[in-house]
């Protein structure tokens, strides 16, 4: 892989879901599906929109390590990314990833306490296409 993080990077653009795993009270990792990042900074910060209410921000609150993890389903590869999740309340936060319609999530807007953000801080991942995994750092 000549460019990991133009490749990477475009392969989270066309996502059309995003795996996030969060590690609970007894250790055990939990994965679910969401919507693809709203923000991506490079390969290294990746911006959620969820619920405050949710399991998840439970989760990374008490121990922030994450993992996250895209797919091409078409050419068979996958990168995962593994690091800290944050969990952001600021309104600045909050604003730069907000999207008209997510009312019907968030009933109170933008400043609805039960909406932020989960801020992914990638610090080194793993990328798998032609039978092959590549190691990698993010600096």
């Amino acid at each position: 892989m000549r460019e990991p993080a133009q490749t990477i990077g475009n392969m989270i653009d066309k996502a059309s879901t995003a795996i996030i795993s969060s590690v609970d009270e007894s250790g055990f990792p939990n994965t679910k599906a969401m919507l693809p990042p709203r923000k991506r900074d490079g390969i290294r910060h990746l911006y959620f929109t969820t619920n405050t209410s949710s399991m998840r921000v439970r989760h990374y609150t008490e121990n922030p390590k994450a993992c996250v993890y895209f797919f091409d389903k078409r050419f068979f590869r996958g990168v995962m990314l593994r690091g800290m999740m944050s969990v952001v309340h600021d309104k600045e936060s909050k604003e730069m990833i907000w999207k008209d319609g997510d009312e019907i999530y968030y009933a109170k807007g933008v400043n609805d306490p039960d909406y932020c953000v989960l801020k992914f801080t990638a610090q080194d991942g793993r990328y798998y296409s032609n039978f092959k995994s590549v190691n990698f750092g993010i600096e």
